[in-house]
């Protein structure tokens, strides 16, 4: 599959079983490896393990349960078939990739929310590639890790190079592209998504926090804390970030709410849903938008 970037920069994508690997001229290290045939439950409340599906027949069932202490339990079970889940994946995939013709699908939402593992589904069903903005971020600057880019040049610096990147993306097709957290905040950015399809994955912020401390912070340069209770200080700190950025959420074509999918499925607790389900109303609410 190739794709090229406008302003003299070219991008050749190659497609394997094991990962994707890009390769520019000029631009940047556009270089993210994606395990197509791995799906990691990046939604659940813990994290237990990795699954490795045969092509063409796996399915994750999640049974998850968040107890009311600081660090939550998780159970998960994998079976290599294929389900009903699965199969309603497909149909509405092949239902709504005529009706994108090309547009490239940006999910946005708060760190944590699963938009890395939504948007390796969505891009394996769509027959799209995908790219985590993130990474391209730390490959254009010589591979340093998100979080050394915050604490060696500051915040301005990567939101710089978080924009130049969308940019460079927004010029593209048949691309879905999982964004940063706070990519929302500069409105030139949305610029660059609308040429799209925007998707909000809107997860609790409770949930958020019980994931993202049983993971760990330190990746996360506006969630590290030094001390204190881990779950109390990572909830403080995604509150703070939701008030700033709520607003500008509301931008997203499409909003995909996991309160709203507990519900239809009957689940008292968001943690419950398993990245297949999230997918499948991602894609009825993007099929909806293109309708109006």
């Amino acid at each position: 599959m190739e794709a090229k970037l406008l302003h003299s920069v070219h991008l050749t994508t190659v497609t394997s079983s094991e990962s994707m690997l890009s390769t520019p001229n000029n631009f940047m290290g556009l270089c993210t490896r994606f395990e197509k045939n791995k799906r990691v439950n990046m939604l659940k409340c813990n994290v237990v393990q990795t699954v490795k599906p045969v092509i063409g027949h796996r399915a994750e069932r999640l049974k998850v349960s968040c107890t009311s202490q600081n660090f939550p339990a998780s159970i998960l079970e994998s079976e290599t078939i294929t389900t009903e889940e699965d199969l309603v994946l497909k149909k509405k995939s092949e239902e709504i990739e005529p009706c994108l013709s090309g547009k490239c699908i940006y999910l946005v939402g708060m760190m944590g929310s699963g938009k890395t593992t939504i948007g390796q589904i969505l891009s394996e069903v769509l027959g799209y590639s995908f790219f985590d903005s993130d990474k391209l971020i730390e490959q254009s600057v010589g591979g340093i890790a998100v979080a050394d880019i915050f604490k060696l040049r500051g915040e301005a610096f990567f939101r710089d190079n978080e924009t130049e990147v969308l940019h460079k993306l927004s010029s593209m097709r048949r691309l879905v592209i999982s964004t940063g957290g706070g990519a929302v905040v500069r409105p030139i950015n949305w610029k660059y998504m609308h040429k799209g399809v925007s998707v909000f994955i809107d997860v609790p912020l409770d949930a958020l926090a019980q994931r993202l401390t049983a993971i760990g912070t330190a990746s996360r340069p506006l969630l590290h804390h030094a001390s204190g209770d881990a779950y109390t200080q990572t909830l403080k700190k995604l509150s703070k970030l939701w008030e700033d950025r709520s607003e500008a959420y509301t931008n997203a074509h499409v909003r995909v709410s996991l309160e709203r999918i507990a519900a239809k499925l009957g689940h008292d607790d968001v943690c419950c849903i398993n990245p297949t389900q999230i997918a499948i109303e991602a894609l009825i609410q993007i099929e909806d938008y293109l309708k109006k």
